[in-house]
């Protein structure tokens, strides 16, 4: 067998080297912290974006009851600021618990993330929790609001309807905020929120939570969308269908991430604030007026007489 050139051995590797795909950081957890999933076209720089943040989120907060129940708050933050500490963002996180029945999430431009009392109500784990808050912090870490408000300014849309729709889940209405902000900074295109989905996935698995725990809460969320007409995610054409993202969740899970021996799925301080939230829900759902009403009290009814018991019927 005639030996093969050393240059020809050294181009069909060079060759078999460059035709190999580049391996993507972005689906790569080990690279979290060492990689910039924020590239692309944006017109405001950090500190810009941040001051953005800030009046808008003054605009939620003006509109919006804020619970400030310390036990819940602290909880929700220390969630918050564990997953951003295992995911790309290079941007402050504030996080602020807000009323509201719509599950659902928001986050602003700037690190400003608002979550509903409905979404921690309905969770059923800190698992589940916590894959919808990374998600929302996927979407920080990549800084898709002013990234999308830079493709809509290119584009030179002179008008930006100023009302909610959408959401992280693409279920319901962003009701969450109330507040008139430019949809630029909170209506993402299908890519992006594909993007937070598997950010928001990497984030949770880096963190040590359960990945299922993203599969478990978007099943919910589909699940009542099915139940609430005209409250589905296939309402709004820019976010993926919510089916559609739980199959590519669960193929990720498969393909990106290894198996750990053990997840955190629940905590005892997730039981113990969803019990402190129920509480506050109920509490609040009293009338004021009503407790100031007089209480009306019937008198006790007269005894039945042995005979009239065995019978079944009252004295007349």
């Amino acid at each position: 067998m005639r030996p093969v050139p050393r240059l020809a051995t050294f181009i069909a590797v060079f060759g078999m080297a460059v035709c190999l795909p580049a391996q993507d950081k972005k689906k790569d957890p080990d690279q979290i912290g060492n990689r910039d999933v924020s590239k692309g076209v944006n017109f405001y720089s950090i500190p810009k974006e941040i001051a953005l943040g800030k009046q808008l989120a003054q605009q939620v907060i003006a509109t919006n009851r804020v619970i400030d129940d310390p036990i819940i708050s602290e909880y929700v933050n220390r969630v918050c600021q564990n997953l951003a500490r295992n995911s790309d963002a290079r941007i402050p996180l504030n996080s602020t618990v807000i009323q509201g029945e719509q599950v659902n999430a928001l986050s602003l431009p700037g690190g400003y993330l608002f979550v509903n009392t409905g979404l921690i109500l309905t969770a059923g784990s800190e698992a589940e929790l916590a894959g919808a808050l990374a998600h929302e912090i996927g979407h920080i870490a990549a800084r898709h609001g002013t990234r999308q408000a830079t493709k809509q300014e290119i584009a030179s849309l002179s008008t930006v309807p100023l009302i909610f729709v959408g959401g992280w889940a693409g279920y319901g209405a962003r009701q969450a905020a109330g507040a008139m902000i430019p949809m630029s900074y909170l209506k993402f295109s299908r890519a992006f929120e594909s993007e937070a989905d598997l950010f928001g996935l990497e984030y949770m698995y880096k963190a040590g939570y359960d990945p299922n725990g993203l599969v478990d809460i978007f099943e919910k969320i589909d699940s009542m969308g099915r139940r609430k007409t005209g409250m589905v995610s296939k309402l709004f054409s820019d976010h993926p269908p919510t089916g559609d993202r739980i199959i590519a969740v669960q193929k990720d899970i498969q393909e990106l991430l290894k198996g750990q021996p053990q997840y955190v799925v629940n905590t005892s301080e997730f039981e113990t604030v969803k019990d402190r939230l129920l509480a506050l829900e109920n509490a609040r759902k009293v009338d004021p007026a009503e407790q100031n009403r007089p209480t009306l009290r019937r008198p006790p009814a007269p005894k039945l007489s042995k005979l009239s018991k065995s019978i079944g019927h009252p004295i007349a």
